[in-house]
């Protein structure tokens, strides 16, 4: 169902009544699309903390901040790296050497002059570190840098969004944020604002063919027939993998439908078959490169009314599915080591949701399996697993929510709209990609940061 509301903000009309009532003004996102494939505007690089020295934050030492190769990742990002910019599509600002409270006001200094003339649309981008449990200075100034980012990301407006992204020391760590950098400064994260990324010391795998990425992976979606799933799907084959799309025989002339569209193969199954792995493993004879669970029910109902079989099937379907299956086709050895396991969480399983105490606990579930089975996985398969929580996203689903309750679900974020399924799945690609090896036991809210549980 189309957004009527956002549609009539962008009129000379709509801005000039939403503006005297104070009503929310969302803007237009920019997403990607061969048309539009980057952001408008430069890419204006800052330091701030140890080694930024006086100005700064304007500036002045853009591109020597604590990060080594920093400002060579960021040149391949596809925008024009500059340290000054009278309107910049994008700024990062590399806050590694903030240590104290003292420093805190080099972060000020650095973005308070630029945040004004951020094209709309735009990304700012914090770079920060892991606070460390020996430095309680340190500590406190790095997990200051989140309240920071969020807050921003609250009151920056104009389609723009703002993310914090930890990096641990060493050689690695430039490179290990290249996919990352790419992903949240371009038009692939447009739903996505007031993340905290956390990434690991891992070296990145190379990327053979940056039009292909996926190209010759095969990568397994379930729940593929529709809505989010088959976006999935289809992004994933726009990256060059071979797809499997799984959903329940029930939707197999959809499902068909859908895989014929994309040059994918359907695979009719409940994967909460007994047998599930084995003919995952069957269908994919020389290994998964990804494995996307998407598929998902609902029944809600309070917890008072709710009978035993809608919570066990919700538990069935949204987590012990998920379970076993990863548990089998990691132990066989199915999923190929490089591999990546993308799970779909939901800000349910973070916030809480009235009638949904069974899918709510099913999705925390996955925030659960996915901070616990990422490092071990990584080490004993080379295998990196992360997942989406995504929030109010424009499907069929929605589209039979209470006009008033869908009203307050596009609305209740920092992006006032709802998002659209393919902003999930542009985030399970970057999770998807070779060089995203260090970006592991990660959660990613999609869901334009939602004001709940945020």
């Amino acid at each position: 169902m189309a957004d009527r509301y956002l549609h009539f903000t962008g009129t000379a009309p709509g801005r000039f009544l939403t503006r005297r009532l104070g009503l929310p003004q969302p803007a237009l996102l920019r997403r990607w699309s061969l048309e539009t494939p980057q952001l408008e505007g430069p890419l204006l690089h800052l330091t701030a903390g140890s080694g930024a020295g006086a100005g700064a934050g304007a500036g002045a030492q853009a591109g020597s901040g604590a990060v080594a190769g920093f400002a060579e990742v960021l040149a391949g990002a596809g925008l024009p790296v500059v340290g000054r910019a009278d309107r910049p599509g994008a700024v990062v600002l590399d806050a590694t050497g903030v240590t104290t409270a003292a420093g805190l006001g080099d972060v000020h200094a650095a973005l308070h002059p630029v945040v004004r003339s951020l094209a709309p649309g735009g990304r700012v981008v914090v770079l920060g570190t892991v606070p460390s449990p020996d430095d309680h200075h340190q500590a406190a100034a790095q997990q200051a840098l989140e309240g920071f980012v969020r807050s921003l990301g609250k009151e920056i407006g104009r389609g723009s969004t703002v993310q914090l992204v930890r990096v641990p020391g060493g050689g690695a760590t430039a490179q290990g944020a290249a996919s990352t950098l790419r992903f949240l400064l371009s038009p692939r994260s447009a739903y996505v604002s007031g993340q905290v990324i956390e990434l690991t010391d891992a070296t990145p795998e190379p990327v053979t063919d940056p039009a292909a990425p996926l190209a010759g992976r095969t990568a397994l979606v379930t729940g593929a027939a529709r809505g989010i799933g088959a976006a999935v799907a289809s992004v994933l084959a726009r990256e060059g993998a071979r797809v499997i799309a799984l959903d329940v025989p029930g939707v197999r002339e959809e499902l068909e439908r859908t895989a014929a569209r994309l040059g994918a193969t359907p695979l009719p199954l409940d994967i909460t078959a007994p047998d599930a792995a084995d003919r995952i493993a069957a269908a994919a004879p020389d290994g998964l490169g990804v494995l996307v669970h998407n598929a998902g029910i609902t029944r809600d109902r309070r917890l008072a009314n709710m009978p035993a079989e809608r919570w066990t099937s919700v538990i069935e379907v949204n987590l012990d599915s998920v379970l076993r299956t990863t548990d089998e086709l990691l132990k066989a050895g199915t999923i190929r080591r490089g591999g990546r396991i993308v799970a779909t969480a939901s800000i349910a399983g973070i916030a809480g949701n009235n009638g949904q105490t069974n899918y709510a606990a099913s999705k925390a579930g996955i925030i659960g399996l996915v901070r616990s089975l990422g490092p071990r996985a990584a080490a004993d398969h080379g295998v990196t697993v992360n997942a989406v929580a995504p929030g109010f996203i424009e499907t069929k689903m929605t589209a039979a929510v209470p006009f008033f309750i869908r009203e307050a679900g596009r609305r209740m974020n920092s992006l006032s709209q709802g998002g659209l399924p393919v902003d999930v799945a542009e985030a399970v690609a970057w999770f998807a990609q070779p060089d995203s090896t260090a970006v592991n036991g990660q959660v990613l809210r999609v869901c334009g940061q939602s004001l709940l549980g945020a």
